[in-house]
């Protein structure tokens, strides 16, 4: 049963939920593993999810961003989670940030894929997770347990660290 405090979760791929083909040494997305994250951070958090895509964010179109603003739109959740490939997230922070101006949307990541067994994505997933249940309507970046709005945050490609701009 969907409760007020229900967060969506929408799944757009990433490293995230990147795999690891050892024959050809390269990664590549299977499936979702959020399910297995929630499980094992014991998270009694009452969420929906949904898969919207999965893809490398450096592959991603304008198209697949309106896909992204028609997902959180239509949920019926005002309370969003979004996992995302966090070469482009602050990029997608800011479209989302244009078109949803009434519902908490939190954009969180991973550097190194949850299947490697040294990811910092669970702690970024459960950051997400507090944050979308504590903060107000606008979007955010969560990352390595910072927060930052949308639109004041950028990725640093030389430290591989989110800093407020």
């Amino acid at each position: 049963m969907q409760t007020q405090s229900t967060i969506r979760i929408l799944i757009t791929g990433g490293t995230f939920d990147k795999e690891y083909d050892e024959i050809n040494g390269r990664l590549f997305f299977k499936d979702t593993h959020l399910a297995e994250m929630l499980a094992l951070g014991r998270s009694k958090v009452d969420v929906q999810i949904r898969t919207v895509m999965m893809i490398d964010s450096l592959e991603m179109t304008s198209a697949d961003r309106d896909l992204i603003v028609h997902a959180c739109r239509s949920s019926p959740e005002s309370r969003i989670v979004i996992t995302h490939g966090t070469d482009t997230m602050t990029e997608t922070a800011e479209v989302v940030a244009t078109y949803i101006p009434d519902k908490t949307i939190v954009l969180t990541g991973a550097m190194i894929p949850y299947k490697f067994g040294s990811s910092d994505g669970l702690f970024n997933l459960g950051s997400a997770l507090a944050y979308a249940q504590s903060l107000p309507p606008g979007v955010y970046v969560a990352m390595n347990g910072r927060c930052f709005a949308a639109g004041k945050v950028r990725k640093n490609k030389l430290t591989g660290v989110f800093e407020e701009l």
